[in-house]
């Protein structure tokens, strides 16, 4: 592999530690071990210390997660659990919490609480599939659809 291209993914690489090292240890966020967080995800630095990502779970670019509602006065926490995928252009609304091993649907908006081991897509956004199985990063197990 020529010189360029591995550097390229070797500062991308860095750039992904240094990022949720910062939002650690800097804004207070509660990040699991192997989170993968876009540089383009909107995180909410308005209450950082509410929002929760389990382990090995990826949020793509373009999400958007609340921690904060401005119209009713109130910050809560909001949790994304261990192996979700979340899918570009997603947004979690405040007070949320999706389980483990869950899957966002890109563009989903999701208003409620979303079950472990489940899909969601749409606007507002529903179960589309139950009893998933999956591994690191919300990759599903070999023999779903």
């Amino acid at each position: 592999m020529p010189l360029l291209p591995r550097l390229r993914t070797r500062i991308v690489k860095l750039l992904r530690i240094v990022r949720v090292a910062w939002y650690r240890r800097v804004w207070g966020m509660h990040l699991g071990m192997g989170v993968r967080i876009s540089g383009k995800a909107y995180l909410d630095f308005t209450n950082p210390h509410g929002l929760h990502i389990g382990d090995y779970t990826i949020v793509t670019p373009r999400v958007q997660i609340f921690t904060h509602d401005f119209v009713h006065n109130r910050h809560v926490d909001t949790r994304v659990g261990a192996c979700c995928f979340i899918g570009a252009g997603a947004i979690i609304l405040p007070g949320v919490t999706i389980g483990d091993h869950s899957v966002v649907a890109a563009g989903a908006v999701v208003t409620r609480d979303v079950p472990s081991n489940s899909m969601v897509a749409g606007n507002p956004a529903q179960v589309v599939k139950s009893g998933l199985q999956t591994g690191r990063y919300g990759v599903l197990a070999s023999g779903e659809d």
